[in-house]
């Protein structure tokens, strides 16, 4: 089956390659031609637009910045809806407002063609290992369909509800994810300013109901002064923004999603926004006067 693939950025990159290592005919397109070169040196063909990128594809898969940006290249000019036959597929695997999701499937619908919203979770690491956790929204026909394709990318693969439903699932993954990471650093500056030392209290509570995959991922990043990227803390400003977005629009309140936000646009005011999101630890370091780096 040729797939149709645009947006080879840290995480499309990757899944773009574990495509083509599966065994999948791939078309590409992105305006960073070096991305586009290195998935051409593995066998996949290049487009010169989303449109050309549609015209050869039944299957169309989306990995992009933010919900204007899916919205430019499915709907746009020279975009994705312009090449698309009827009966084609957008799999849309960005981290995007659910909201937008179902507008731009409902636009796409309008013109024969049905769409998937499928974001994922794991960082660049699980990216290339192929172990991303993938949360999938639309219609369960259509997800049974095209299951088998998104499998090469992914250790886990959930079909979560209809439309919109996959980024609904993201976006409580990153609420999560935020408040458990300023949770440990807190804990372990708290720690380190009462005398005690933070490697001896993580290896103390990781075994206990403390313990989770964000400690043991972003402890040890956070003591040894590690703060490159595996996921940007610009990127889960924007995801906290399609949060808070969501939840007002459906009156439901997020005060701690909140509280975090405020905490990563002062870390991105002192200019960190291109580090990990383990650097939240430095909000906590400024105003306690307390560093935990070994």
């Amino acid at each position: 089956m040729k797939v149709g693939f645009v947006g080879l950025g840290i995480m499309g990159r990757p899944m773009a390659k574990n495509l083509v290592r599966a065994g999948y005919e791939l078309v590409v397109n992105d305006f960073n031609k070096e991305a586009v070169a290195d998935l051409v040196s593995m066998g996949a063909q290049a487009a010169s637009s989303n449109k050309e990128v549609a015209s050869q594809c039944e299957v169309l898969i989306t990995m992009l910045p933010n919900s204007p940006h899916v919205r430019t290249v499915a709907l746009g000019e020279d975009g994705l809806v312009e090449g698309f036959k009827e009966g084609s597929i957008l799999i849309d695997m960005s981290s995007i407002d659910p909201v937008e999701s179902k507008k731009i499937a409902a636009d796409l619908a309008a013109k024969g063609i049905d769409m998937l919203d499928a974001p994922v979770s794991g960082g660049e690491p699980k990216a290339i290992d192929g172990t991303i956790s993938v949360m999938v929204g639309g219609k369960k026909e259509t997800f049974d369909k095209y299951c088998d394709i998104l499998e090469p990318m992914a250790g886990s693969v959930v079909y979560v509800g209809e439309i919109g439903s996959g980024n609904v699932a993201k976006l409580a993954n990153q609420i999560i994810v935020a408040v458990n990471i300023a949770a440990v650093s807190e804990a372990l500056t708290f720690a380190k300013k009462a005398g005690a030392d933070p490697q001896l209290v993580y290896e103390a509570i990781r075994g206990g109901l403390a313990g989770s995959t964000v400690l043991d991922a972003k402890a040890p990043m956070m003591m040894d002064g590690n703060y490159k990227p595996g996921f940007r803390i610009e990127l889960h400003i924007k995801d906290l923004t399609n949060a808070l977005n969501a939840g007002h629009s459906i009156a439901s309140p997020l005060p701690l999603t909140g509280q975090l936000m405020e905490i990563m646009q002062g870390l991105k005011a002192d200019g960190c926004e291109k580090e990990d999101h383990s650097a939240i630890v430095k909000y906590y370091e400024k105003i306690s006067g307390t560093s935990i780096v070994k």
